[in-house]
């Protein structure tokens, strides 16, 4: 990290020859509107901050932007923005010797003081190692030096880095608004004192202790993890006084007073996503038993119906966009949701603006919900989630949907003219047998013959969509045995044969799922140890490069960098996935605290064994069973406010 006296230049005038030989060149060409140029000798500490995977995927993440904007607010730091660059890109790079740039200002990565990696799904790990290896630092973050960047990975993947502890410096678990720029507090410190080290530690081991003991950056080097003759986990302890045994999850709290993003970016390259998102609450404690996203950012946090209606009016004012997403795991459980669909129907009735419910659970629907979001927009279509087939999967996961909530609720849709719904399941679930999931069929075929029977029409659709379940750290099922993507395959094509072979009912019924591999694959590096980082760069030296993506991921690439990443361990691919654990084992994780009790989680597990899905959520019976509010000094924060939304006047 120290000063040199060519850090920061900008590579442009080597790349831009390069961009009319590569696909999609504008995703490398920045420019965004509410992008922030910062003069980099004006700043003390510089953030590259990565989503890991293409531009397209990884502009509109609002976790990026939401800490690109609250960095570059600070006067004394400054935020760039990189992606993963596509194989055409990587190849020209190498040649060229063009290192893994910023799009900002196209300045190397390997210049900044902090690279911040945010990982919403595993299977961007190997592209992390492209970018370590483009950047020139050393993919192993034991080597690295006081020259190269603190690599810190964030996001819901970072509840267990244990994969990747051999690739990054620290860890993030929970939000990241406020320990961003704690970090950032703690960096410039550091560098105003010289860099010291101190007790023995090198300069950069200085930094990372400082880091580690607040307690809320988990850095792996401290730690050691020690396995018995088995190959199981015997413990995972700290290695230097001070550091703490249990590192916690950060939480924020009050959400009004960080109305993140206030400019949002605006891409010049087509993106997954062309609209403006208002995250509307954070948290979810439905309790359905297989998502981690609901576990881990427990306690509910809402934002109330005028900050909300604050940010969409900043948000189109200032991006153009006219597509507004109101955001959630839930959003319909939002106290206020309907005062918000329709004051903000209101305000924009007669524009351009249309807005979007992108979630939207069964028992939380209704036609005048969905009528004040799609006055000004297109009737497209429905998603729900009933996640799983039969009754009785559903009071395993906790879902407490049931069939006839579907059917009414369906029925509701398709009377007042949508034509389409789309429904979502998973296969795979614990105790799920074939019978369980050829229900599906079942249910789909209601569904349509409902949607005929009330809209006395036959162009009503349904659209089946199966992903694969992946047990989860930090969720009742994180001690779930994987189904084997043999049987998984097995059970989807019974399931396809039973809807084609309905005559009457086939051809309105679409069937879309993913084959069971790559959910081995994320199984594995989901519930992974730090034997697992051995598997992710042989994958990665194989050629392993967006995993997520169908046409570049490859099963056997990953299964024969199992086989040679694992040798000699005691372990294998089926004991990370297919293999059920009990509550005696030490789990990865275990020294990552995200506030839930263990015991919980345990209890939670055996009442899913015993088809009981009766969790109430506790937004509306108050309790502290799951530990997150006692242990994280956290209080659930809802309405209702009693607040409305005035129409602005039209300047």
């Amino acid at each position: 990290m120290p000063a040199l006296a060519d850090a920061g230049a900008s590579v442009f005038h080597r790349l831009e020859p390069l961009l009319p030989t590569v696909q999609k060149p504008i995703q490398y060409v920045g420019g965004e509107l509410n992008s922030t140029l910062k003069d980099w000798d004006s700043v003390q500490v510089r953030w590259a901050l990565m989503y890991p995977d293409a531009y397209e995927v990884g502009l509109p993440n609002q976790g990026v932007q939401i800490l690109y904007e609250v960095l570059n607010e600070q006067e004394w730091v400054l935020a760039e923005r990189t992606y993963a660059v596509w194989p055409d890109m990587e190849r020209l790079m190498r040649e060229h010797d063009i290192p893994q740039f910023t799009v900002d200002q196209h300045r190397p990565v390997g210049d900044f003081d902090l690279l911040g990696v945010s990982f919403s799904t595993e299977l961007g790990y190997t592209n992390l190692l492209t970018a370590l290896d483009l950047a020139g630092i050393p993919l192993h973050a034991v080597d690295r030096t006081e020259p190269h960047p603190l690599v810190v990975a964030g996001g819901h993947s970072a509840f267990n880095p244990e994969p990747v502890a051999d690739f990054v410096d620290a860890a993030v678990l929970g939000d990241g608004e406020e320990v961003v720029l704690a970090i950032s507090e703690v960096v410039r410190e550091w560098k105003s004192e010289g860099r010291p080290g101190a007790d023995g530690r090198s300069p950069r081991d200085e930094l990372l202790f400082r880091l580690a003991v607040s307690g809320n950056v988990y850095v792996p080097k401290f730690y050691d993890t020690s396995y018995d003759e088995s190959g199981a986990i015997v413990r995972v302890a700290p290695t230097m006084p001070g550091v703490p045994a249990r590192v916690r999850k950060h939480t924020l709290m009050d959400l009004d007073a960080w109305p993140y993003p206030r400019k949002p970016l605006v891409p010049l390259a087509e993106t997954v996503h062309e609209r403006f998102s208002v995250e509307i609450f954070r948290g979810c404690t439905r309790g359905c038993r297989f998502c981690q996203a609901g576990m881990i950012t427990r306690p509910v946090r809402e934002r109330s119906i005028t900050t909300i209606g604050a940010m969409v009016d900043n948000g189109i004012k200032a991006s153009g966009f006219e597509e507004v997403g109101l955001l959630s795991l839930s959003s319909a459980d939002h106290t206020e949701i309907g005062e918000v669909a329709k004051d903000l129907a209101d305000r924009y009735d007669g524009t351009n603006v249309s807005l979007s419910l992108p979630s939207t659970r069964v028992d939380a629907f209704n036609i005048t919900l969905a009528n004040e979001f799609s006055r000004n927009g297109r009737r497209s279509g429905l998603t729900f989630a009933p996640e799983g087939g039969s009754e009785r999967m559903r009071r395993v996961i906790n879902k407490q949907v049931s069939e006839e909530d579907l059917i009414r609720t369906v029925a509701a849709a398709y009377s007042h003219g949508w034509r389409q719904v789309k429904l979502y399941f998973m296969c795979g679930l614990p105790t799920e047998t074939d019978e369980d999931v050829l229900e599906i069929a079942d249910l789909a075929k209601k569904v349509i013959a409902k949607g005929r029977e009330v809209s006395g029409r036959n162009d009503v659709r349904c659209t089946v969509s199966i992903g694969g379940f992946v047990p989860k750290p930090h969720t009742p099922f994180q001690w779930a045995a994987q189904l084997d993507w043999e049987t998984t395959d097995a059970r989807l094509a019974k399931l396809r044969e039973e809807v084609r072979k309905d005559k009457r009912f086939g051809r309105a019924i679409g069937f879309r799922y993913h084959d069971g591999r790559p959910g081995i694959v994320e199984g594995l590096l989901s519930r992974g140890d730090r034997r697992i980082g051995r598997v992710i760069e042989a994958a990665w030296r194989d050629g392993g490069r967006f995993d997520g993506w169908s046409e570049h991921f490859s099963y056997d690439r990953w299964m024969a960098a199992a086989e040679s990443g694992l040798a000699g361990t005691g372990v294998d691919v089926d004991w990370y996935t297919t293999r059920e654990r009990d509550l005696d084992e030490v789990l990865p994780w275990d020294h990552l605290d995200s506030g839930l009790d263990k015991v919980w989680l345990w209890e939670d597990w055996q009442e899913a064994l015993d088809d009981r899905g009766d969790v109430e959520d506790c937004r509306w019976t108050p309790c502290y069973d799951c530990g997150v509010c006692p242990e994280m000094g956290t209080e659930i924060q809802v309405g209702p406010t009693g607040q409305r939304l005035l129409p602005l006047s039209v300047v």
